[in-house]
């Protein structure tokens, strides 16, 4: 289902991180959190699998016009994900011996796109 019309921003992406969510768990993932936010900033998503645990960035895009989804991820965006995960460890100290993935999930009309460990491995 593609979302048209007059749906405002907000709206659209909480549609379509939700499809990202029933994506994950179809591939056995375990959602620990979605929307995460601290005083630094906000992870979409925060899944588990294995002794991974995954911070996981949902990029959506109507058409390639202003870019690929991937590139909205840039090297600020990836630092402020960074720096929120170190945030989400400190203060659920359960998962410090986990492995740590930052990933994206992309979105476009014709398909969902995984893209594990896409800027670095705690």
């Amino acid at each position: 289902m593609i979302l048209r019309g007059t749906m405002n921003t907000r709206k659209v992406g909480g549609f379509y991180e939700k499809k990202a969510i029933e994506y994950l768990k179809k591939e056995n993932f375990k959602i620990i959190a979605s929307n995460y936010s601290c005083k630094i900033g906000e992870i979409d998503v925060i899944a588990s699998k294995e002794d991974t645990l995954h911070f996981i960035e949902i990029k959506y895009r109507k058409n390639l016009m202003y870019g690929n989804p991937l590139e909205a991820v840039n090297y600020r965006k990836q630092q402020k994900i960074y720096k929120t995960a170190m945030w989400f460890l400190n203060e659920n100290q359960i998962f410090m011996d986990f492995q740590c993935s930052f990933d994206v999930i992309a979105i476009t009309e014709e398909q969902i796109r995984y893209i594990y460990n896409c800027f670095g491995v705690m």
